[in-house]
């Protein structure tokens, strides 16, 4: 066992620009998720002629396979490393999978494929997190932590401006855009990225990873938070889609500008929040940019669409916050030899966030405009995703202080 403080010859490796290339790997891992999301309508639901609900399971089934495939990657993560390998191989799968979307199948078989391309997706991203989190020391690790937080959110929200520009024209083509960027990252981080060295490192066994596990119960208070969180990011690739495209009549690129607004300063701000969160008080990150966040969020269908841009980079900052100090908090309260574990759980609450979000978006919405009319089905939608934030602050704050209390965190 490496002694603590120690810094291994893979984290030695992780300096300078190869925290810069995690960053690009991270970017290249989320571009495709979101590039269906300003040509949802016409992708899915106008393509398979199925209805606004069953358009907004696209956007959930996926992260099905990914909820169980999550906590598989980060179990190989801790016990049999090879990082680089299985993250250049689940980008690989990806790429396969999307490509596959793309061809002439039925609904059916059509879901199927992206229950699978989850997989693959969620495997890649795990891998990625647990070879951020293993390539800098505890002192450090805010920054490259940061770094591929804003790679990630950069990646979703180019890949929502593109997915409006590219589908205009043709709902099929950013998503062979997305197959062709999910292979190149898997050429990249086969290229840039060396593999953190393990031989100072323990391999536990999967009895033990269980073990610790159950008992680090305080855990469960940062993946409520990514449960909630990608909850209603959930909101945001599929209800706020539809609501624009089906109240206001916006064009798919006209969206996908509004969703790189929102994205935008949540990337640019999570490197120096991440760098924030290395001598701040994560904690109190994560809960401030929670309630600022849910606020923001209860907002969207009464702001005035017209200015909606000036509400979108404020949600966007008020995302940053919360966000890299999350998945920091997540490697504070996991013991060293579970942490990939305890990420790929990170992933896998984020995941079951997902997979509720939008099929809850779409049933608040399509249930309330049966009887009030859509506008006020999305307002209620809206409120729905707002004030989870809101309750998930209330609920894990007093497992929060005991983190701060046994002084695994501040």
């Amino acid at each position: 066992m490496a002694a603590p403080g120690a810094v291994t010859r893979g984290q030695d490796q992780y300096s300078g620009r190869r925290v810069a290339a995690l960053g690009a790997v991270a970017f290249l891992t989320l571009v495709p998720v979101t590039l269906p999301v300003s040509i949802l309508r016409a992708f899915v639901a106008d393509r398979f002629d199925v209805s606004e609900l069953l358009a907004s399971l696209f956007m959930s089934i996926n992260m099905v396979g990914a909820v169980i495939t999550a906590p598989l990657a980060g179990v190989l993560s801790d016990r049999i490393g090879h990082r680089r390998e299985l993250l250049v191989a689940g980008l690989a799968t990806d790429a396969v999978l999307l490509y596959a979307l793309t061809l002439p199948f039925s609904f059916p078989t059509f879901m199927t494929l992206r229950f699978f391309e989850g997989c693959a997706h969620i495997f890649a991203l795990s891998l990625l997190l647990s070879l951020a989190s293993a390539s800098q020391t505890a002192e450090r690790r805010g920054r490259v932590m940061g770094m591929v937080g804003g790679g990630i959110t950069l990646g979703v929200a180019v890949g929502a401006m593109l997915g409006g520009f590219l589908g205009d024209a043709d709902p099929l083509r950013p998503i062979r855009f997305g197959a062709a960027i999910a292979g190149g990252g898997a050429v990249v981080a086969w290229w840039l990225l060396p593999d953190v060295d393990r031989a100072g490192e323990d391999r536990p066994r999967i009895g033990t990873i269980v073990a610790v596990l159950r008992a680090n119960p305080l855990l469960l208070a940062p993946l409520a938070f990514a449960f909630v969180d990608r909850f209603t990011v959930g909101f945001y690739t599929t209800t706020f889609s539809l609501y624009l495209s089906g109240v206001h009549g916006l064009s798919p690129m006209r969206i996908g500008i509004l969703i790189f607004v929102f994205m935008l300063p949540f990337a640019l701000f999570s490197y120096p929040f991440g760098r924030l969160s290395e001598r701040g008080s994560p904690v109190r990150m994560v809960c401030l940019g929670s309630l600022a966040y849910g606020a923001g969020t209860v907002l969207v269908p009464w702001w005035p669409v017209d200015s909606i841009f000036v509400l979108m980079v404020a949600v966007g900052v008020a995302s940053a916050v919360m966000f890299v100090p999350s998945m920091i908090l997540t490697t504070q309260a996991a013991p060293e030899q579970i942490r990939g574990t305890a990420l790929g759980a990170f992933n896998a609450f984020g995941s079951l966030g997902f997979i509720v979000g939008p099929a809850t978006g779409g049933f608040v919405s399509q249930h309330i405009a049966e009887t009030a009319g859509w506008e006020a089905g999305y307002r209620a939608a809206f409120g729905v995703a707002g004030a989870s934030e809101a309750l998930c602050v209330v609920l894990a704050l007093p497992f929060l202080i005991r983190l701060t209390r046994l002084g695994r965190t501040r």
